[in-house]
């Protein structure tokens, strides 16, 4: 799925990446926690969180994602927006909540990573 198409389909704003709406991504992680996104996350994923630090812009950077939106219309620091920047990943943010915005990217075909079964 285009960027582009996550941005329309969430009624987000680009905050920073303009230029690379235009890339595509494979999947979509909805996480606050980092250390679930270093553990589940692969291939080239959007990742969605509320969480507003420059942890999740480097935990994208190391994941090779390609766009963080930040949901609940939480807004970036200038420093995360740089990070970003240098980064090349594309900053969106949305003012709905994250259950709804992985919702919506779900049914409209953007799937998510398959976690293994753990034994019990």
């Amino acid at each position: 799925m285009k960027i582009s198409t996550i941005k329309e389909l969430l009624g987000a704003n680009v905050v920073t990446g303009e230029e690379r709406l235009g890339d595509h991504v494979y999947s979509a992680c909805g996480s606050d926690m980092m250390s679930d996104v270093l553990a589940y996350v692969k291939d080239q994923a959007v990742l969605l969180t509320g969480l507003v630090n420059t942890q999740v812009v480097r935990t994208a950077e190391m994941m090779d994602m390609h766009c963080i939106v930040f949901v609940r219309s939480k807004q970036p620091t200038p420093d995360i927006i740089e990070l970003a920047e240098e980064s090349g990943i594309v900053l969106l943010a949305t003012p709905k909540r994250m259950y709804e915005a992985c919702g919506i990217l779900y049914s409209n075909g953007l799937v998510g990573n398959k976690v293994k079964e753990q034994p019990v």
